[in-house]
């Protein structure tokens, strides 16, 4: 009967005896020190996959310039995060600054329109609020005041009732609702449902970009502008009465 491991050329306990050869050397990391002789003779593959050998000097320093190559580019992804939130911050400092300074409903209204367009790059968006319309009310053409039970709402009661921002794609219905003569191809939205007072109110800002808006983005900057310009409504006269 022919035995497999003569076929193969194989040793019997050859795994064992590499198990523990590894395990020595890792509870005894010095014994190169030791016998540094040793590493002259010890040749490793190279890194790239040839049939090239190197040292294993040269394949430790390989590994760490590797390494290196990793944290620097871990590095500068969080330098760049961190620009990132900090023009966000100087921008939500600016709507805050510009909502602090409106005295009155109709500055209010102004100041969220010029932060959207100019701090936030925003081309369209839409603030849908409830609350009855009195005499004299902005006529801001982003401004649009419905009733608390009009149908084109309905399709919106999931995302009052998370009370969170959602961004993505949204249904013909929805987008015919919020942008019926959008100067843009609307591709994505940002959703930001607003508390006032109980009553339904909603920021819907579009992007001709289908991936502008994405689900997997933070919502966390849309949920303080929120914050923001309900607070503002929220005053007094805020909503334009």
């Amino acid at each position: 009967m022919t035995n497999p491991q003569a076929k193969t050329g194989a040793h019997p306990g050859v795994d064992t005896d590499e198990a523990r050869v590894a395990a020595f050397l890792a509870s005894h990391p010095d014994f190169f020190d030791r016998h540094a002789e040793l590493l002259s003779g010890l040749r490793l593959q190279h890194a790239r996959g040839d049939a090239s050998t190197v040292s294993l000097v040269e394949r430790q320093v390989e590994l760490l310039r590797g390494r290196v190559r990793d944290a620097d580019s871990r590095l500068r992804a969080l330098v760049d995060i961190g620009r990132a939130n900090d023009v966000l911050a100087t921008k939500m400092h600016r709507l805050a600054t510009r909502l602090v300074a409106a005295r009155d409903a109709p500055a209010r209204f102004a100041a969220i329109e010029v932060s959207l367009r100019e701090d936030f790059g925003a081309r369209e968006f839409v603030l849908v609020l409830t609350r009855p319309a009195p005499t004299g009310a902005v006529t801001a053409r982003y401004l649009r005041h419905v009733a608390a039970d009009d149908a084109g709402l309905r399709s919106f009661e999931s995302l009052f009732a998370a009370a969170k921002p959602r961004c993505g794609r949204i249904r013909d219905g929805q987008r015919e609702f919020l942008f019926p003569s959008a100067a843009i191809t609307v591709g994505s939205v940002a959703l930001v449902p607003l508390a006032l007072g109980g009553t339904p109110a909603l920021l819907a800002i579009a992007s001709p970009d289908v991936d502008h808006f994405n689900p997997s983005m933070s919502t966390d900057f849309l949920a303080r502008i929120g914050d923001l310009i309900a607070t503002a409504l929220d005053g007094p006269q805020g909503s334009g009465g």
